[in-house]
């Protein structure tokens, strides 16, 4: 995999987390405010993650990233 793509994966995942986090802050806080807050960062997890799953549909169809098979017994 191409090392751009790779980062841009690895940044969209830490968001998806950081994303992730927010929503839990917010939830265990749990004002009227937060629940804004909570819904707001659980669409823009939403978001990132269709988005990630859309890069990553889009590097396969285009060659970039290729499917391996698991090799039984660790040959």
């Amino acid at each position: 995999m191409p090392e751009l793509l790779r980062i841009v994966v690895l940044i969209a995942l830490a968001a998806i987390v950081a994303s992730l986090g927010s929503a839990l802050f917010h939830l265990s806080r749990g004002t009227q405010q937060d629940s804004a807050k909570l819904a707001r960062a659980l669409t823009v997890r939403i978001v990132l993650s269709l988005a990630l799953f859309a890069l990553i549909m889009i590097g396969w169809y285009a060659g970039l990233i290729a499917p391996h098979g698991v090799m039984p017994g660790g040959h």
